[in-house]
């Protein structure tokens, strides 16, 4: 059976002209059958795609041809299944959206951190580690001992540090995410908040899975990803988990034994904050996603 190569990558540069680059992205892309999605902005690009390995290099190639971005780093892993149903290529305000319009990685960021040197600096008494991204994601796999901000979106992770940065006097921070794009402009803020010890896991969870020894990691659970294998754990072997296409969130297979689930309408998690309206219009959307599985098409709401 044929593997998708997925490849997740980001790159902070500044790009005068961000719709200019997307009509050509998107057209090479479709012509060589990638999927997956891409956001452009003046800031940079950041996405994930999958496809064959002939076009995922045609891909990458292109990118590191755009301005800035020769040197780009990106994280690959393979699927068995289809990640995505579709391409696309986006222009966003933001690469990744944390609402500081001061935030600025291109020109300073904290200490990377090479996945083999994580372990001891994390176990260090006067280290305190921080997990930046979203509740749903840290409740199912963290590091050892991190703590879990219980931020919903990137965007409030501003506001909890102003109200816990005293927790922190005297600690270096270490910071991590899932590929280290957050972390880019989370040790970018903390810098400009006057805290010079701030390091950052280079690569994010994905690359320390990848390579360091399942025996010698200080990661508990599964990591989740933005695609259609909803988690990955180590060696970046595909996770048990689904994805409640109600909410987005993942579930474990037994949490479809839940009262509260109904495929592509609801889950624990979310059965009561929707409305009716809103159920309504997920199980017509998933009336339409089984009639075209039936056809043997994909329904085009699909990732």
């Amino acid at each position: 059976m044929p593997m998708y190569i997925v490849a997740a990558l980001y790159h902070f540069t500044r790009f005068a002209d961000p719709a200019a680059l997307r009509a050509p992205l998107l057209e090479l892309c479709r012509a060589r059958g990638i999927s997956g999605t891409l956001l452009l902005a003046g800031e940079g690009i950041n996405g994930t795609i999958a496809g064959d390995r002939a076009g995922i290099d045609a891909v990458l190639a292109h990118i590191r041809a755009l301005p800035g971005c020769a040197d780009i780093e990106w994280k690959e892993s393979t699927a068995v299944d289809a990640p995505f149903h579709r391409i696309k290529v986006r222009l966003k305000r933001e690469i990744v959206t944390m609402g500081q319009p001061d935030i600025d990685p291109v020109s300073r960021v904290g200490h990377y951190v090479d996945p083999a040197d994580w372990n001891d600096l994390i176990s260090a008494p006067d280290v305190a580690v921080i997990d930046t991204r979203n509740d749903y994601e840290v409740a199912i796999g963290s590091f050892d001992g991190a703590i879990d901000p219980q931020t919903k979106s990137f965007g409030e992770f501003p506001a909890w540090w102003e109200a816990n940065k005293h927790r922190f006097h005297n600690k270096r921070i270490a910071m991590f995410c899932t590929g280290g794009i957050r972390c880019e402009k989370s040790t970018n803020y903390l810098m400009g908040q006057g805290v010079e010890d701030v390091y950052h896991l280079k690569g994010g969870i994905l690359k320390y899975l990848e390579e360091v020894p399942q025996d010698a990691s200080k990661w508990d659970g599964e990591c989740f990803v933005f695609d259609g294998r909803v988690s990955v754990g180590h060696g970046l072997a595909e996770g048990p988990h689904i994805l409640c296409h109600g909410c987005r969130r993942p579930l474990l297979p037994e949490d479809r034994n839940h009262p509260a689930f109904e495929e592509g309408v609801s889950c624990h998690h979310c059965v009561d904050e929707t409305t009716e309206t809103d159920k309504a219009r997920f199980r017509e959307r998933q009336k339409q996603i089984a009639l075209a599985k039936d056809r043997g098409v994909r329904h085009i709401g699909g990732l």
